[in-house]
């Protein structure tokens, strides 16, 4: 029986590499630039803090989790989704106490049992970045700039923020009264999964892709009319900012998040030409999570994006990644006698941080030189018995085809002249 990976995970074979590479140096770039720090929480938490901190109404926890009982009869998740987890780690390991905001990121697997689509499996891997303990508006603008910058310098273009408020616990019950109200009245055509949401959660209402759904959505009263003084005035701040920095923004009021925790500013990134999938990344704030969870009172704001997202992308867009590093020496050897320089060479070269490739087993001369070739390597170093026994070897450019004989004891200060010059 041939095994293969189960439906939604997939391989990431060398091929991919270099977009996961460009990628990851991007963010690491970037991240410092803004002064966020790495963390790397564990991908495996508690079931309860999922249950408390992402919603029980929501799709997450009602239908997509990894959820088991481990050995110690106790019921375990891997992680569907970064912001819970992190939070439990500000609060377990006492970063309330730092200076504020606490700027955080992290990069790794999420896991959710979801129908695969394009860009999106059951196991993906996620950019996370979060900024605790401030609710200056101007801490939205960066969390929001961090994703802008990633996207830009990887190519992308016609970047543009889709913006919204979902208020907060003082204005929202008013308007999911209205919204209810409203819904009520349009119950008769509304699809199954709203009139379920209807009572259990109704600010995902408008997240509804059902088309039937979709004239009554339009329909819907506005959050950002019933927003408080307070909330009005963080979101007009915002705005303002943007504006400020040139960047581009849609007020979109039918985007809220689909997680429980989000109050006020949500976001998603859309970029020029990648399909009906516009969003790059999503986001927002989260006010209450931390004290949710049994931390202190501490405001926050984050984002989340699928990596294997952004490469689907940049390959639709013909982004090319940066070029993994070529070989740049290849070692030919032929003969008992020149197979011990030539390992000798090999890890001599490595050792001046000269990428070097050996040849191995008893192949013939021309099978060794056709290696050489497909290795794409700018130099062959050829070490025979004869030239082991006068304490030479032969360097070829493998670009000019110029070939020529060298003292052995010379050949790593006539490469580093050649390739370092």
């Amino acid at each position: 029986m041939k095994h293969q990976s189960l439906t939604g995970f997939r391989d990431v074979l060398p091929e991919e590499q270099p977009y996961w590479r460009t990628i990851e140096k991007k963010i690491a770039e970037i991240t410092q630039l803004y002064g966020y720090q790495r963390i790397d929480p564990p991908i495996l938490e508690e079931t309860a803090l999922f249950l408390r901190g992402v919603g029980t109404t929501t799709d997450i926890v009602e239908k997509e989790m990894y959820t088991f009982t481990d050995k110690g009869e106790k019921s375990v998740t891997l992680r569907p989704e970064f912001t819970a987890g992190v939070m439990r780690l500000y609060i377990e390991n006492g970063m309330h106490t730092r200076p504020k905001p606490v700027k955080l990121y992290c990069v790794g697997p999420i896991f959710r049992y979801e129908r695969p689509q394009a860009g999106r499996f059951r196991q993906h891997n996620q950019f996370n970045v979060e900024a605790l303990g401030e609710q200056d508006p101007a801490i939205d603008v960066e969390i929001m700039s961090v994703a802008w910058q990633l996207y830009a310098e990887l190519g992308f273009t016609g970047l543009q923020f889709q913006l919204n408020s979902t208020g907060c616990p003082e204005c929202r019950p008013a308007y999911m009264k209205e919204l209810r109200a409203y819904y009520h009245g349009h119950y008769d055509v509304i699809c199954n999964d709203c009139k379920r949401r209807l009572d259990q959660n109704p600010l995902r209402l408008l997240d509804c892709k059902n088309e039937s759904c979709q004239p009554v959505i339009a329909g819907a009263p506005v959050i950002t009319n019933h927003l408080c003084k307070d909330c009005e005035t963080h979101f007009s701040t915002l705005r303002n900012d943007l504006e400020l920095l040139q960047r581009p923004y849609v007020i979109n009021h039918k985007l809220v998040r689909g997680l429980d925790y989000y109050t006020k500013t949500v976001f998603e990134v859309w970029a020029h030409g990648i399909g009906s999938q516009n969003a790059m990344c999503g986001g927002g704030r989260y006010d209450g999570l931390v004290q949710q969870l049994g931390g202190p009172p501490t405001p926050g704001i984050g984002f989340g994006s699928g990596i294997e997202r952004i490469i689907m992308s940049m390959k639709e867009q013909g982004l090319e990644p940066e070029p993994v590093p070529e070989t740049q020496v290849f070692i030919v050897h032929s003969g008992n006698i020149a197979r011990k320089p030539a390992v000798q060479l090999t890890f001599a070269l490595r050792a001046e941080k000269i990428r070097t490739l050996l040849s191995f087993g008893q192949r013939s001369f021309k099978s060794q030189m056709r290696e050489a070739n497909r290795s794409g390597a700018a130099y062959v170093i050829i070490l025979g018995e004869d030239e082991v026994a006068k304490n030479m070897a032969s360097i070829k450019d493998l670009a000019t085809g110029e070939q020529k004989i060298i003292p052995l004891d010379d050949v790593i200060a006539v490469l580093e002249e050649r390739i370092w010059k």
